[in-house]
């Protein structure tokens, strides 16, 4: 995964030249102080001090088109807020206003020019105060101890999300079908790229198998090999069956290359209506979703989009629905029908690609991955279309539940506990809207999601 690349707006101004010559050069090993603790988590391009509207505006531009993930903006010492008007107004990238100051505590020791070092909380109150009135309250913000684990935390979050909404813009997400009188997946896709940002496309499955006819053998074998490092592979898995799930993965792999595309979603009737395939693509979904690639079935482009979103705020989003309730454990049993990013399994226990029957799809049995995730706590994120470009991210933290087997489940499956109990969690997602597809994190992703709500300017409702 790569690294959110962030632009350090450091703002201060010439007054102080007169009285403490050496200033700019002070804050500027400051600002790289700030930086230099996020080496191998954020690119950060920091120039120079901007200490002018000319430098001001010049930076911003900067940022822009060289296409970074977002502007961090830190008061160096104060600076009038209304430099930076013409800068708001040509932005178009996510803004964090990190409300810090080089030394933490005020002592006795300080004198007029220690004051002066750290005097960016005022700046900072221009500044917030010019955005919002310039171009409103979408930007992020943090007051903290710059060497805090707090605001290492906070920053690498919102980094996180600014990459996300980045790759959003750019993302595009192919659609092969979509399932009759399927109510909640239907979305205004002209809305959608507008709020949201993906270009959705409804793609040919015949390139699909195009590109299966020109797959090399060569190519087949190394992907088998690697389903064998991965997988425990049913002793009674014809390895024909295995051969040609793998050259759907490799069709589908190339299809999305070729088109540039992030993540895609394939209804299960496409396949037996063609009237070329074998199998369902349930292997083909589950490795791809493992190499980074967002998916989602049925023809949802809106889910797909999310997961594939999901991997820039943490490694190894995953691709789910609530699949029953269970009031004893208090828990949903999470699965789909075969599709799982296995990288999410946990690691007491094989992944086991089953020669499984599966009647959905009224095709030959598709090999599937089978594991439970690992238990601890979990995100769960749908994405919803209400009207217009009215759109909202329903949020859901638990845990995953550390269980028993279920031997005759033969699919991806586990117990998600929501914080706030099976019948509230549910009753509010109801009311909410909420979708019957999910995006599922280990881990307690809430702030990464909320904050990438905030920059798509949508609403943000945990359950």
């Amino acid at each position: 995964m790569n690294i959110p690349r962030i632009g350090f707006l450091g703002i201060m101004q010439e007054l102080y030249d007169n009285t403490l010559p050496e200033i700019t050069k002070v804050q500027e090993n400051y600002a790289r102080q700030v930086i230099r603790q996020f080496d191998g988590i954020i690119h950060f391009d920091f120039p120079h001090a901007a200490r002018n509207r000319n430098d001001i505006e010049e930076l911003i531009k900067k940022f822009n088109q060289e296409g970074l993930d977002g502007i961090m903006i830190t008061m160096l010492t104060y600076g009038p807020g209304m430099r930076t008007v013409r800068g708001w107004q040509m932005n178009r990238l996510p803004l964090l206003l990190a409300n810090i100051q080089p030394e933490p505590e005020v002592t006795t020791r300080w004198t007029m020019d220690d004051l002066t070092y750290n005097q960016g909380i005022h700046g900072a109150q221009d500044t917030a105060n010019t955005i919002i009135r310039t171009v409103g309250n979408r930007f992020a913000v943090i007051s903290e101890d710059w060497k805090s684990e707090a605001f290492k935390s906070f920053v690498n979050d919102w980094a996180r999300s600014a990459q996300a909404f980045t790759a959003l813009q750019n993302m595009k997400v192919a659609v092969f079908g979509k399932m009759h009188g399927m109510g909640d997946t239907l979305s205004d896709e002209a809305a959608f790229t507008r709020v949201i940002g993906p270009e959705v496309n409804r793609e040919y499955i015949g390139q699909v198998y195009r590109n299966m006819e020109e797959v090399e053998k060569t190519e087949i074998e190394k992907q088998i090999s690697n389903d064998r490092k991965n997988f425990v592979i049913d002793a009674d898995m014809p390895a024909e069956a295995h051969a040609y799930a793998v050259k759907m993965q490799l069709g589908f792999k190339k299809l999305l290359q070729d088109g540039h595309y992030d993540a895609f979603s394939a209804h299960f009737d496409v396949f037996k209506g063609d009237g070329r395939f074998r199998q369902i693509p349930i292997l083909a979904a589950s490795n791809l979703m493992a190499e980074g690639y967002g998916y989602a079935a049925e023809g949802d482009s809106n889910s797909a989009s999310m997961v594939a979103a999901g991997h820039y705020l943490a490694p190894n989003a995953h691709f789910t629905e609530m699949y029953a309730m269970d009031f004893k454990r208090d828990s949903m049993l999470m699965s789909h029908m075969g599709e799982g990013n296995w990288k999410i399994a946990r690691k007491d226990r094989p992944i086991r690609l089953a020669n499984r029957f599966l009647g959905i799809g009224d095709l030959d049995n598709p090999p599937t991955p089978v594991f439970s995730a690992e238990p601890g706590p979990a995100t769960m994120v749908s994405l919803v279309h209400l009207e217009g470009e009215y759109f909202r991210i329903v949020c859901s933290f638990g845990e995953i539940l550390d269980t028993e087997e279920f031997p005759r489940i033969e699919m991806p499956y586990f117990h998600y506990r929501p914080s706030t109990g099976v019948r509230q969690c549910n009753d509010n997602w109801l009311l909410a809207g909420g979708t019957h597809h999910q995006t599922l994190h280990l881990g307690d992703q809430r702030r990464k999601w909320s904050m990438l709500a905030d920059i798509l300017g949508i609403e943000f409702v945990e359950v």
